[in-house]
């Protein structure tokens, strides 16, 4: 199970929102760069990096950052967060990433069929959920899509991997959705979990469950879990 420390990007800083409301932020940094290297110095073997600014706009907004990151670290960096084109994918590939981040778009069987036909495993849909309905446009709005369902769109357009955040949980440190994990499973999807993770026994219930990631931010920069410590529990 692979750990990915989450890097999220807000007009420069680095900060955690909570159930990714923007008004219920908190600052961790003003050097993203110098946060990435950071998680290296830890042991990270990848990093997760999100545009907040991108995702409630609906357009990249950090693309530079990102750029910055992945140039300054010699590990996979998986970014997202506004990503509504193909050529919103094809920049932030150019910038370094490894792997693209699309959330609201992979409701689009038409955009995501053609974005797995073009990028293949680059490419990683994500489903956001509240309440077990996809939420979508940086969390701000509901799909009305359930999961189960939108679990289907993603494997039946050529996916076999899905990034899966539970936005209630998200920030909160009120332990993970082993539930939704389990739903996903059931689909035949490989699933990298993101939202709640409060300590060392989360990371242990998610690599027991057989995750295939877990992305972990609040707990991290509080000082709740030490990523060399979960490291080999993942193993």
């Amino acid at each position: 199970m692979t750990i990915y420390p989450a890097i999220d990007l807000r007009q420069g800083h680095c900060v955690r929102l909570r159930q990714g409301d923007p008004d219920r932020a908190t600052v961790y940094g003003d050097d993203p760069v110098a946060m990435a290297r950071h998680w290296l110095s830890e042991g990270a073997g990848a990093l997760h990096v999100v545009d907040l600014d991108g995702s409630l706009a609906g357009l990249p907004q950090q693309t530079e950052i990102i750029a910055a990151i992945c140039q300054a670290v010699p590990v996979p960096v998986q970014a997202g967060g506004g990503v509504r084109t193909l050529d919103d994918v094809e920049r932030l590939l150019a910038a370094g990433a490894a792997r693209v981040v699309v959330g609201t778009k992979a409701l689009s069987p038409e955009f995501l069929r053609e974005a797995v036909s073009r990028f293949g495993h680059r490419l990683l849909p994500a489903l956001d959920c509240r309440d077990g309905v996809v939420a979508v446009a940086g969390w701000q709005a509901s799909s009305g899509v359930p999961l189960a369902e939108a679990a289907a769109v993603v494997r039946d357009c050529g996916s076999t991997d899905v990034l899966y955040t539970d936005v209630g949980r998200d920030g909160m440190l009120a332990g993970p959705d082993l539930v939704g994990l389990t739903t996903l499973q059931a689909a035949g999807l490989r699933v990298i979990a993101s939202g709640g993770v409060s300590s060392p026994e989360d990371v242990a219930a998610l690599a027991k469950a057989q995750a295939a990631g877990v992305i972990i931010g609040r707990a991290l920069y509080d000082g709740r879990v030490h990523l060399k410590e979960v490291a080999r529990l993942a193993r």
